[in-house]
């Protein structure tokens, strides 16, 4: 099928070069992705792509010459020169690279390489169109070269001098590097620096200078200097792979050796088994084409298998000093209650228990600041409407709670037509909720037979609902430290290099470190639109655009009510207003809550929707009025300072 019978020793080798060559260009592809994907915003890691490029295009085309008929194999193998003559100006790139994280920078050097690639792309013109680098193939039986042109010593010399030239940079940034770890770096660097070059350096036209190379030796150099580069490769992926990131090395490491399982590893494997797989007609009456299939299903399966059975291994190996903390990071995860996961959780509980009741449906109510939501509810469309609907929920609450206070434990209250319990917290101090489920008709409660039921089931949902208000203070404590991280990391990924040039330097902006604080001024000053101290003392007032608003206006409050009013107004949509359509959705409710001041059971049944929904729509409403507030400020010039609490940040 590929131009290959396993008749001779110089075929088995053929086949493993085959395969080899597979595999390079595989983890050219892959590596190359990785580091465009992660690291294509430095520029070590921008070198390093286009080194991995160039192996790509070479080992691609040494695949292609083993499937294509002999009178194209010129073509191909001039195709290759699309890669090749770039290597040695790629070398460069990345050692200049490497040197300026040391600030050893150098304008000349930078020069040079601008011009190393201006040389390739001259070289790789000539390679392609004229014969004056390269000339007619020759050879035979899979192994095919070109003949040498007038110029090809020019390029032999450049080739290695370049290339040279790149290794020792890259061993003088070796020399300059300070830390224990950077040093380990570069030392893999170094000693795989010269692997890919070895690799793509088009040796069997040197054959054209002196006699036809012998076969079976040509394929086994061939065969040991794939397996080298394959190596290499991957060495130096994982020390180039640490520039310009902000993530922890484990992180890093993990990361890779995840992607090189998943990614590569599984490429390479399914393309072996298409090759290798042997004509089985004759023993399993079976035709290739199924077996190829059935071998690549299982492979691609048990690799994901395989996946999950040595994760647990891989990260012992590699968070050796972290185990308790990801352990608990894990137990964490597994623990997870989202709002969906609450309200699901919430919904099968109703379910038992209008079930095991037998009433035809039920609520449970969350506390949300001053006002009771109706989180989960169960039963016809009708009756779940007529539970949100409900004028006061809050005074159903206080008299459950009253009860329960003075002793009634887990005993139902009947308040119209419905049995309703309080959810507290497990020390019985604050209530969480309140569960309600239509009351059977002539009765005032359960029975005592069906109170040990109802008293799980009371319980449970407190559980649940005392669980998520733990869990969402863990989340708050996240997101307000999340840009103090962010900023360590950035700090971090310079740290090992404090040489490196300003514009080089991951920026710092400080409107994503106070991003966070600033939409919660925002918040504040909108819940006192009309008037209130949130408003007058906002933080807001130092905005220019704000100051701008209230020399028109005429008082400082009138200027942020201004600005208010015309962020929100930025984000009315065109046409005529609808208050249902989902693209109207965020200016509704600001309108709606802000200005006019309904209230959000009203608001709710404008927009059809739920409380819940509508308190996370509002948050994403109030976000959007913050990035609106600060367009209208960039648009005036650059922010002042607007001090926070203990520290001034630019917002």
């Amino acid at each position: 099928m590929f131009g290959i019978t396993l008749s001779s020793w110089s075929d088995i080798l053929d086949l493993a070069n085959l395969l080899l060559s597979v595999t390079v260009a595989i983890l050219a592809f892959s590596l190359l992705a990785y580091v465009v994907a992660y690291n294509v915003r430095n520029r070590v890691g921008r070198a390093f792509a286009i080194l991995l490029g160039c192996v790509m295009v070479v080992y691609t085309g040494d695949v292609l010459l083993y499937l294509v008929a002999p009178e194209q194999t010129e073509l191909w193998l001039r195709l290759q020169w699309l890669g090749i003559p770039f290597v040695p100006a790629a070398y460069f790139d990345l050692s200049d690279a490497l040197l300026q994280t040391t600030n050893a920078i150098s304008r000349r050097r930078t020069r040079l390489v601008m011009l190393s690639y201006t040389v390739s792309g001259v070289i790789a013109l000539l390679a392609l169109f004229t014969d004056l680098i390269v000339q007619s193939a020759s050879g035979q039986n899979n192994l095919y070269y070109l003949d040498p042109g007038q110029f090809f010593p020019v390029f032999v010399v450049y080739f290695f001098l370049a290339s040279g030239y790149g290794l020792y940079n890259t061993y003088r940034v070796r020399q300059r590097c300070l830390t224990p770890a950077s040093r380990r770096r570069m030392t893999y660097l170094v000693v795989s620096f010269i692997a890919p070059g070895l690799g793509v350096f088009p040796y069997l036209v040197l054959a054209g200078f002196t006699v036809d190379p012998g076969r079976a030796f040509v394929s086994l150099l061939t065969l040991i200097g794939n397996i080298g580069v394959a190596v290499m490769l991957i060495v130096m992926t994982y020390s180039v792979a640490y520039y310009g990131v902000l993530s922890p090395d484990r992180v890093v490491k993990r990361g890779l050796i995840v992607f090189l399982i998943r990614g590569p590893l599984l490429g390479i494997l399914v393309v072996g088994a298409i090759l290798t797989v042997p004509k089985v007609e004759s023993i399993l009456g079976l035709p290739r084409e199924s077996v190829v299939l059935l071998a690549v299903v299982a492979l691609i399966v048990l690799l994901q298998l395989l996946i999950e059975l040595i994760k647990p291994t891989v990260d012992r190996l590699i968070y050796s000093h972290d185990q308790e903390e990801l352990m608990a990071i894990r137990e964490l995860d597994r623990r997870l209650l989202t709002s969906s996961d609450l309200r699901q959780f919430l919904e099968n509980v109703l379910v038992a228990m209008c079930e095991y009741l037998r009433v035809p449906g039920g609520f449970v109510a969350v506390q949300a600041g001053e006002e009771l939501l109706v989180e989960a509810a169960c039963g016809p469309t009708e009756l779940i409407n007529s539970f949100r609907r409900y004028p006061d929920w809050q005074a159903v609450l206080e008299e459950a709670a009253d009860r329960d206070r003075s002793g009634g434990g887990a005993d139902s209250v009947q308040y119209n037509g419905y049995w309703v319990w309080s959810l507290r917290t497990s020390g019985r101090e604050n209530a969480l909720g309140l569960l309600g489920v239509v009351a059977r008709t002539g009765q005032s409660g359960p029975s005592p037979a069906e109170r040990e039921v109802v008293d799980e089931v009371v319980q449970r949902s407190e559980t649940a609902l005392e669980d998520r208000l733990l869990q969402q203070g863990v989340f708050m404590a996240v997101m307000e430290i999340m840009p103090q991280i962010e900023r360590v990391q950035r700090w971090r990924s310079v740290i090992p290099y404090p040489g490196t040039p300003p514009l080089q330097q991951p920026a710092e902006t400080d409107s994503i470190i106070y991003q966070l604080e600033f939409t919660k001024w925002v918040k504040d000053a909108l819940s006192h639109y009309w008037g209130g101290p949130k408003l007058t003392d906002s933080p807001l007032l130092r905005l220019k655009v704000v100051g701008k608003a209230a020399e028109e206006e005429g008082s400082p409050t009138k200027g942020l009510r201004s600005v208010l009013a015309q962020a929100i107004e930025g984000l009315r949509p065109e046409g005529q207003r609808q208050m249902t359509a989902s693209e109207w959705l965020l200016y509704n409710i600001l309108e709606l809550k802000f200005i006019q001041g309904k209230r959000v059971r009203e608001i709710a049944d404008r927009l059809a929707m739920s409380e819940s929904d509508l308190y996370r729509k509002q948050r994403v409403a109030i976000e959007q009025v913050a990035l609106k507030i600060i367009e209208l400020e960039a648009g005036n010039g650059k922010m002042d300072e607007v001090p926070a609490e203990k520290a001034d940040a630019q917002v």
